[in-house]
């Protein structure tokens, strides 16, 4: 049975990180660590992730990141890149080496971000990313496409362009509590912060990402409306040694849309490296 320990980390900046660390009660022989990203809607939209690598015998680490969740957040991160220099410390401190990272969403674009640091890192010291799963990830701008001005979407809306079935996974704000809206404001003002301007992208990144030439699978629900596939396509294009993979009836979160789907293509890709 996999035990799971939350350890709150303090890392140079001094404020406190959250950290859910999963141990595989049978680790596999030679299985790299995994470290799960979320995105807006917080870790719960990739927990199912880290339980699955860990049952499978990796050791996962999924944290909270700084900001979410009511989690404390320092006055240095305000940008995606920061938060990609803080993950890559907490790796170091690990002592990990030749992680798979795996982001959804705006976790994408941190997973992105953390494997194109890496690629330059100093010469001599170890890589600390040794392969890149981006789901629905957000962080470049691809001429010819235009971004969907998220923040300014309905409830409703934010629906329909999230989810393949909409209907099953809308959540009527008027059905919620008014702690859950605050805890989603607060989260979305985040994302916003670090995320709004440039809107959803770093300009940047997209020049950046030949450099990583660890594997790397980008991985699209086909009914995502938020960045469609052929953003995605584009996305695993720019990375210098990538494969792209649609998850059919599935949207923005396929992980959650099509999980047994997307577990499968997460472990085909792992057990290939």
């Amino acid at each position: 049975m996999t035990e799971t320990t939350t350890r709150i980390l303090t890392p140079t900046d001094g404020v406190p990180l959250t950290l859910d660390d999963f141990a595989p009660s049978t680790p596999a022989p030679g299985a790299p660590a995994v470290l799960v990203l979320h995105g807006g809607g917080g870790p719960f939209t990739v927990r199912g992730i880290a339980q699955h690598a860990a049952d499978t015998g990796h050791r996962a680490l999924l944290p909270t990141l700084p900001g979410w969740n009511g989690a404390p957040r320092a006055a240095s991160l305000t940008s995606v890149p920061a938060y990609a220099t803080l993950l890559l410390d907490l790796l170091a401190a690990e002592g990990l080496t030749d992680v798979v990272v795996i982001g959804s969403s705006l976790g994408g674009w941190l997973t992105s971000e953390l494997a194109a640091q890496d690629a330059t890192r100093p010469a001599g010291e170890p890589a600390r990313v040794g392969a890149a799963v981006v789901i629905d990830g957000a962080g470049v701008k691809i001429p010819g496409e235009d971004f969907v001005q998220f923040f300014a979407l309905t409830p409703r809306e934010i629906a329909e362009h999230s989810w393949h079935d909409a209907d099953r996974f809308f959540v009527d704000p008027a059905t919620q509590s008014p702690e859950q809206i605050a805890a989603q404001r607060a989260n979305m003002a985040t994302m916003g912060s670090i995320a709004g301007d440039p809107y959803m992208h770093d300009p940047s990144l997209l020049e950046r990402l030949p450099g990583v030439q660890v594997p790397t699978l980008v991985l699209w629900g086909e009914s995502d409306r938020v960045f469609p596939p052929s953003y995605g396509r584009a996305y695993a294009e720019a990375f210098g040694d990538a494969r792209f993979e649609l998850i059919a009836e599935a949207g923005h979160l396929p992980q959650l849309e099509q999980p047994e789907r997307t577990l499968a293509r997460l472990d085909a890709f792992v057990a290939a490296l």
